[in-house]
């Protein structure tokens, strides 16, 4: 399982993944705005993930929080029939979807013998992502309407609007990325330290061999060498801004900082 939080590097890592030859779904979810390289996310797992959100009235992003999430048997015997196939299709394979954060639990049972390759991303960062493809999606809104009212956005309205979802979404996106993150450490608490790998995107720059060596010599999946800088292309991402200022509950940001020194614990280095 390549686990992690959204805008976290996931998609990033899974591309790499898929070209050093690891099966990552038959349909993977295509490019689109915020992710132009795409998602590699597999279709299967994505809908069913998102079937459960809405059965439970909360919205299918996954972008959640303190929330209990149900998951009926009916929705439970999906995810066994998808894991069977792929079992039987494939001797090794994987996925990524990061609404997987919410359903670690349930997976420790479906798929006991799993590897976890855990994508570790700072707070700062990932909130400043995810207000970024927010703004963008607004954007993309008002860029698709009459010349006119283009012109007003661009020149009238974009810069106050920008201020205002940074704002009001800030600090539920810092909470976000607390429920996520909380999930996974929590599960690494449970795992065998030889069942996991935690790494920040950026380790894979500089020492994607050795990571590869890692998942080739020790995890002993069949894969070829891929040079991780082939897909990693540096201009795509954005300044980071700091958003402690946006954040009015400090709490947040405490328990944030405490969650990064957390995961130090875990982190693999070379």
């Amino acid at each position: 399982m390549v686990v992690g939080m959204h805008r976290s590097g996931t998609s990033l890592i899974t591309n790499w993944l898929h070209h050093c030859g690891l099966q990552v779904g038959e349909r993977l979810v295509a490019a689109n705005l915020g992710n132009e390289e795409g998602h590699f996310e597999d279709v299967e797992f994505l809908r069913i993930h998102e079937e459960i959100l809405q059965s439970n009235d909360l919205n299918s992003r996954g972008l959640v929080f303190d929330k209990d999430i149900d998951i009926s048997l009916y929705q439970v015997e999906k995810l066994k029939s998808v894991i069977k196939v792929k079992n039987q299709r494939y001797k090794q394979w994987g996925w990524k979807e990061p609404r997987t954060c919410l359903f670690l639990n349930l997976y420790r049972e479906l798929l006991p013998n799993s590897k976890y390759l855990v994508i570790v991303r700072d707070y700062q960062s990932v909130v400043n992502s995810l207000l970024k493809r927010e703004c963008a999606l607004v954007e993309e809104k008002y860029l698709a309407r009459k010349s006119f009212e283009r012109l007003i956005w661009v020149y009238l309205r974009k810069r106050r609007k920008e201020k205002k979802l940074y704002r009001d979404n800030a600090e539920y996106f810092l909470k976000v990325w607390i429920e996520y993150n909380e999930h996974i450490l929590s599960t690494l608490k449970d795992l065998s330290p030889d069942n996991y790998i935690v790494i920040n995107y950026t380790l894979l720059e500089k020492c994607d061999k050795q990571v590869f060596t890692f998942l080739t010599n020790t995890w002993r999946f069949a894969l070829k060498y891929f040079s991780f800088q082939e897909v990693y292309k540096k201009s795509l991402l954005s300044q980071v801004i700091n958003v402690e200022a946006l954040i009015n509950d400090k709490a947040l940001l405490s328990k944030a900082k405490s969650i990064e020194d957390d995961f130090k614990r875990y982190m693999k280095t070379y």
